[in-house]
């Protein structure tokens, strides 16, 4: 009997495999096939058609259109478009290190990046860029594009240029040899109280585990208890470093995140014993611009109970994608799995209705009112999941809903604000603004603390940022007026500090009126609370 069972085993996996290698042939063929069947398309209309066509743009328009069939995140990029791409997730480029604006036509240095090469060839903030390498670029009409191509390049090159500086009399020559600049993923680390850090992050590059983890070595250093981790608005970006960054928060051997796919098996990703914030409490921010690496790392908070996470609803993206290059330096982003939290969610929100109604989603949650009541959200029970430790119910298929809901503010109308910063009044206004007091500024407030307890926006600068909306042709009632006053003196004094200090002074003076950061400082502040979310 067992020699008889034995021998049908084989029987049976002798029929599997051959019939596994006749399918695999068939579908061999019939891609092969299909391949010759568009090379004689391509080659009928370039030898028939009655016009002259671009065999090279049928082609593209050919790759988008099959991509768009599939999903909303394969997608074509350009040979043009690649290196732009992958600068930002690299985490550097190549140039000379400044922060710039075209201020009336005029090329402004706002700030040398720390380090970069034109730092230490000495340029300042609110020199005045006349000349690239001997050709005029004040007074034509310059873009952000044109600058970018003239002041990047590869590492080691030179450029010449020639400065307007406040009292001198003449050009000032500089020769600068470029460098790899880095991108940061870190906006602001810093210490919100006594015992509570603050980190917020606006992508994940391929350097963010790093800053990410220095930036929590120098919390700690400063006594920190909680963390604060600020996702809003990420868009996600490499899923490598989320899973580091989980890592940091996570003890030995939990399972942070799992994809597989019909052509990928499955692969999880686990925790290793190297984290450094394992025991404080914590809290993720998250709204509707949270997506992607951004809902690993909280979906595995939320999952295992380790946080938790205040504001609206994450976008839904759940499908991992891989680049695969294409012979003419092209490239296509092609989904090959989905990812998973570790209770098993799929949190990819639906596309089923095509990519019109897929991108129309954070429109139609205004329209449903979810921005202002989580009420209106409605999953089905085949959705709902239990956390791992607690048994707290949570659900999949459309994003990561937070713990702790909290409304958009619909009170104030915010169109004149807008406005001002859509017509590029507002920014230029505080370019303008330090051009001239930025050495008082520094000789009145030597620090960060001074100048957050001491400077107000005045009445008289008001005034004279509303007679630059008047030239710009952004009108407005006293009532729009009235309704951004208070947020437009936020910006401007959080915009100042970022000139004179860094991100992190930026974010200390406009996290000031935060309603989603205020609720979570409510509830650290009462551990009570914190745990009655978790239970």
């Amino acid at each position: 009997m067992r020699l008889l069972n034995s021998t049908m085993s084989k029987s049976v996996l002798t029929f599997l495999l051959f019939t596994f290698i006749g399918f695999s042939q068939i579908h061999a063929q019939e891609l092969r096939d299909q391949t010759i069947k568009y090379q004689n398309l391509i080659a009928l209309v370039d030898a028939f058609y009655v016009d002259s066509v671009s065999i090279e743009k049928l082609t593209e328009d050919a790759i988008i259109k099959v991509l768009a069939e599939l999903d909303p995140h394969s997608v074509y990029i350009s040979k043009d478009e690649v290196k732009a791409m992958n600068e930002p997730l690299q985490g550097s480029f190549s140039g000379v290190g400044i922060q710039f604006n075209i201020l009336r036509d005029t090329l402004m240095v706002v700030a040398t990046i720390p380090g970069g090469p034109s730092e230490k060839a000495g340029l300042r903030a609110s020199d005045r860029i006349i000349k690239i390498d001997g050709e005029s670029c004040a007074g034509v009409g310059m873009k952000n594009p044109d600058v970018f191509k003239k002041l990047r390049g590869d590492k080691g090159t030179k450029v010449n240029l020639e400065i307007q500086r406040k009292g001198e009399s003449e050009l000032l020559d500089f020769l600068i040899v470029r460098d790899d600049i880095p991108i940061y993923s870190l906006d602001a680390s810093y210490m919100i109280n006594k015992s509570v850090g603050y980190i917020k992050l606006n992508r994940f590059a391929a350097k963010t585990a790093d800053e990410f983890i220095e930036a929590l070595i120098k919390l700690k250093g400063q006594n920190m208890q909680d963390l604060i981790l600020d996702l809003r608005g990420n868009g996600g970006g490499y899923m490598t470093a989320a899973i580091k960054i989980v890592d940091q928060l996570f003890n030995k051997d939990q399972l942070i995140v799992f994809t597989e796919g019909l052509k990928s098996m499955r692969h999880e990703n686990v925790s290793t014993d190297r984290g450094i914030f394992k025991e404080g409490r914590l809290v993720v921010l998250i709204d509707e611009g949270s997506a992607s690496a951004s809902e690993i790392v909280s979906g595995a908070i939320q999952d295992w109970d380790r946080g938790l996470i205040v504001g609206r609803r994450s976008f839904g993206k759940g499908l991992v994608q891989r680049q695969f290059p294409l012979s003419d330096g092209s490239m296509i982003r092609l989904t090959t799995a989905h990812y998973h939290t570790p209770t098993g969610r799929f949190i990819q929100k639906p596309y089923d209705n095509g990519l019109l109604d897929y991108h129309m989603d954070i429109i139609n949650r205004y329209k449903s009112g979810e921005m202002v009541s989580p009420d209106s959200i409605h999953f089905p029970d085949s959705l709902k999941y239990k956390t791992l430790l607690k048994q707290r119910i949570v659900y999949g298929g459309g994003g990561i809903m937070p713990d702790v809901f909290v409304p958009i503010d619909t009170t104030a109308n915010y169109k004149y604000f807008n406005l001002l910063a859509r017509k590029n009044v507002l920014y230029p206004f505080v370019l303008t603004y330090m051009d001239s007091h930025r050495e008082k500024l520094k000789a009145k407030y030597p620090d960060f603390k001074s100048f957050n307890k001491n400077f107000h926006v005045t009445e008289e600068m008001l005034k004279e940022l509303l007679a630059e909306g008047d030239k710009a042709g952004v009108e407005h009632t006293e009532k729009e007026y009235l309704a951004v006053k208070e947020n437009l003196k936020v910006n401007i004094k959080a915009t100042i500090a970022r000139d004179l200090w860094d991100g992190s002074e930026f974010y200390q003076v406009s996290n000031q009126k935060n309603e989603i950061l205020e609720k979570a400082l409510e509830i650290l502040d009462k551990p009570k609370e914190y745990e009655k979310y978790l239970k």
